[in-house]
């Protein structure tokens, strides 16, 4: 007897291509929003055309990418998909801006096993929205399924950010001296680093991620608030005056992020009283009893992005960004250094 095989489809093996089709459909109006002049094509193409500005002489080009992390666990263990977008965005353009870049466009990977779109509409709503306060282009990305790769209901997220700076007006640090006055620009909160650690403080604490924590937010509104976007403060500062130097307060805390910056013959001085920790890292180091030196090698510890500027500028500064909405504090100085000590103290 024979025996015949029904005719299998891509659906059976687990890969539903409308789902993709109403996914790519649902984004396009967030997309839309996004646009920028020098956008040439928009969601749909095999790739996005993008042309530079006629406003640059010498435009470069400044590329960067990065990921949520296991943030991301704790999107899935809170069902809460509405900001990790936001994460994505936030990483990238924040690590082009220090170089003096505005980001132009942004691009990203979305992976799942089984694709839901409800969530997966949720996810790419928050990109969007990370790239309106960027003011980059939201122009394509790729959304992967892919059965068995991934355990159900969770994805991972990839981004990747362009932008482009006049090269005269690119900003490496070499000119960064003694006597520089160091300022840093609060966080939301841990934004998307150090959360292997997060994690693993809140399992030890048994932690009621319900529970009111802060100013009438729960513990998952605090552990879930989306990084900060420092573009549009930080490109008018550029414009209003020099900055010296730029670091984005990312994995490595600020003892790890703000020497990548600085010229070898200085160390930024910090001095750790100049601001108040917030109550979610007080939180965590007290539950998990980590070290102060370990918090700011981990944590950025309520500071997510570091200006330096020449002291002439300092209070100009602060002025400017304060004027834009950021919460500004003077953090610390220049010194030369003695050494090979490491070149950020914080104390």
């Amino acid at each position: 007897m024979t025996t015949t095989t029904p005719g299998l489809s891509y659906r059976d093996a687990g890969v539903d291509i409308d789902a993709g089709d109403q996914l790519v459909e649902n984004i396009k109006p967030y997309a839309k929003r996004t646009m920028r002049p020098e956008v040439l094509s928009g969601i749909g193409g095999f790739g996005g055309l993008v042309e530079i500005s006629k406003k640059y002489k010498e435009p470069v080009l400044v590329s960067g990418t990065d990921g949520v992390g296991t943030k991301l666990k704790l999107a899935f263990e809170l069902n809460r998909h509405d900001t990790v977008g936001i994460d994505l965005v936030a990483m990238s353009v924040n690590d082009i801006l220090v170089q003096g870049a505005e980001p132009l466009f942004f691009l990203d990977y979305f992976a799942c096993g089984k694709l839901h779109v409800d969530s997966a509409t949720e996810v790419i709503r928050g990109i969007a929205h990370g790239c309106e306060q960027a003011g980059a282009a939201l122009i394509g990305g790729e959304t992967a399924e892919m059965p068995g790769m991934y355990p159900v209901g969770e994805y991972d997220l990839a981004g990747f950010a362009v932008g482009v700076v006049e090269k005269a007006n690119i900003i490496t640090g070499e000119h960064i001296k003694p006597g520089d006055v160091v300022l840093g620009l609060a966080s939301n909160g841990a934004h998307s680093n150090g959360y292997s650690l997060v994690r693993k403080i809140m399992h030890l604490a048994e932690a009621d991620y319900a529970a009111e924590f802060d100013g009438g937010k729960s513990l998952a509104d605090v552990v879930m608030a989306p990084t900060r976007i420092y573009v549009k403060p930080l490109l008018k500062l550029m414009q209003t005056l020099t900055v010296k130097g730029m670091a984005h307060i990312t994995g490595g805390g600020i003892s790890e992020n703000v020497p990548r910056v600085l010229p070898a013959n200085v160390v930024a001085q910090v001095d750790a009283k100049s601001w108040t920790m917030p109550k979610l890292f007080q939180w965590l180091q007290e539950k998990g009893n980590v070290a102060a030196d370990e918090m700011y090698r981990t944590f950025n510890c309520g500071i997510g992005m570091v200006v330096i500027v020449d002291a002439a500028d300092a209070d100009a500064a602060i002025a400017t960004l304060e004027a834009e909405g950021e919460t500004v504090y003077r953090i610390g100085l220049v010194r030369e250094r003695q050494g090979d000590e490491h070149q950020t103290q914080v104390a």
